[in-house]
């Protein structure tokens, strides 16, 4: 059975049931696949052939083999993925896959809906329940309040910047009530993130079952190498090398690609394209690594993270080890992380200027993350010309869910699609408190014991 360890080095290693269901290692690191299962070339020749949730199953039972049986976990795949992923064309062999069709309209439903279907299965094996602890910079919150809205056993607290969100991406997560609530917090992301951590560490709250639905908790990454399969077998022939550019924050999406090519997945390039919070490429360029405080607001809000977690997962993947607090104590192998990875910082001056001129050339809407992965992309352009691989765009949300600025740009507002309208119709109902982690701790508390109770 296939074990996991912590980026911090001082816990057991547990197989993927207990990471899943804990989040965080007692340690505070991020669990990570000892090894990874592989992929045999002619198994990923097959995927051209194949809808996307049996890509899923395949790919996902390399991780869950003696956890969760081969029909439950298909099963599991064909009730999360009853949505498209469209691969579209952009011009020559550089193309655009949408990861905005599912209830959300955000690439964070794909790991959710999945997590959601695990959580559900192992909670009701065991017969408990769980206190899901989520901090958002943007999509995950709505993403996670809907797949695990009335999942038995399970309780969602959504912690946000309440001035660093769209309105759609708010009220896709405080109209929902049940078993979710949410709390708007006076702060920045990492101000969220970080009240998220030290919860998991607090002896105070040990008689609380806390997890976590960010991309901290590994069974957020392990769907998302998922796409990247699939995207490559609409665009590469088999063995072909492919060269994603994907939009990154939080560094879990990029890590589902790291994921994806550890499997066995041939990958040219990984793009990794940030907004104002540069702190990675600054790190690729110089060797040292220093956050961004506080962490920089950019219409690409999703992405304002000053200290990306999963870089930890990363800098392990490249032999090096990095802590919670972003202090590296063992360096990766930078040279290796260079040939593999580029990045660049796309400021929202350029990043209005590229979501204007893609408009005006392909006639192709995005919005601002999934430009700030086409400009990363020209930029590598520039900086590696020469390369004729095929090239996939990350697009990972909808243009609706930032009208304002999409309007602002082109001159009109984006269609809402269904999926978000309903949503969007109903009354708002949150918490609201500072960056005090003391207070957040008596919420969590007083919020346990009123359930216990009532």
């Amino acid at each position: 059975m296939l074990q996991f360890r912590s980026t911090n080095g001082q816990s057991p290693a547990v197989n993927l049931r207990a990471a899943l269901l804990a989040g965080q290692a007692p340690d505070r690191g991020l669990y990570f696949p000892e090894s990874f299962p592989k992929l045999a070339p002619d198994e990923i020749a097959e995927f051209g052939q194949l809808p996307y949730r049996e890509v899923a199953f395949r790919v996902l039972r390399k991780f869950t083999e003696g956890i969760i049986p081969d029909d439950a976990l298909a099963a599991m795949c064909r009730k999360a993925y009853d949505f498209g992923v469209p691969v579209e064309v952009i011009h020559h062999r550089v193309y655009l896959m949408r990861l905005d069709q599912g209830p959300t309209a955000s690439f964070k439903d794909f790991a959710a809906q999945m997590m959601a279907q695990m959580f559900g299965r192992f909670l009701q094996e065991d017969g408990r329940q769980v206190t899901i602890l989520t901090a958002t910079s943007g999509d995950t919150g709505a993403a996670v309040a809907h797949a695990f809205h009335k999942v038995p056993g399970v309780r969602v607290i959504v912690l946000f910047p309440i001035g660093e969100v769209s309105e759609s991406q708010r009220k896709l997560m405080t109209t929902l009530k049940d078993n979710v609530r949410t709390v708007a917090v006076d702060g920045k992301f990492d101000d969220c993130q970080a009240m998220v951590k030290r919860a998991f560490a607090d002896p105070a709250l040990a008689h609380i079952a806390l997890s976590s639905a960010n991309s901290i908790n590994i069974g957020r990454l392990l769907p998302q190498s998922v796409y990247y399969f699939y995207a490559a077998s609409r665009v590469a022939k088999p063995g072909e090398p492919v060269v994603f550019s994907v939009p990154s924050g939080n560094f879990g999406n990029m890590m589902g690609a790291i994921v994806a090519r550890e499997m066995g997945l041939p990958v040219k390039k990984i793009v990794a394209s940030v907004n104002d919070n540069d702190a990675f490429p600054r790190y690729l360029a110089s060797g040292a690594y220093q956050k961004v405080v506080p962490s920089r607001n950019s219409v690409s809000n999703a992405m304002n993270v000053g200290h990306p977690s999963n870089l930890a997962r990363l800098v392990a993947v490249y032999g090096g080890q990095m802590d919670e607090t972003g202090r590296i104590h063992r360096q990766p192998d930078l040279a290796a992380m260079r040939r593999d990875i580029f990045s660049s910082s796309i400021s929202d001056e350029r990043t209005r200027a590229s979501l204007r001129d893609f408009w005006s050339q392909y006639q192709i809407l995005l919005e601002p993350h999934g430009v700030v992965a086409w400009q990363g992309f020209l930029d590598w352009q520039a900086a590696e010309p020469g390369s004729d691989a095929p090239v996939v765009i990350v697009e990972t949300a909808n243009p609706a869910k930032f009208p304002e600025e999409v309007e602002k740009v082109v001159g009109w507002a984006p269609d809402v699609p269904a999926a978000m309208t309903a949503g969007l119709q109903q009354g708002e109902d949150y918490d609201r408190m500072g960056a005090d982690y003391e207070k957040f701790r008596a919420y969590l508390i007083e919020r346990h014991v009123s359930k216990a109770t009532g």
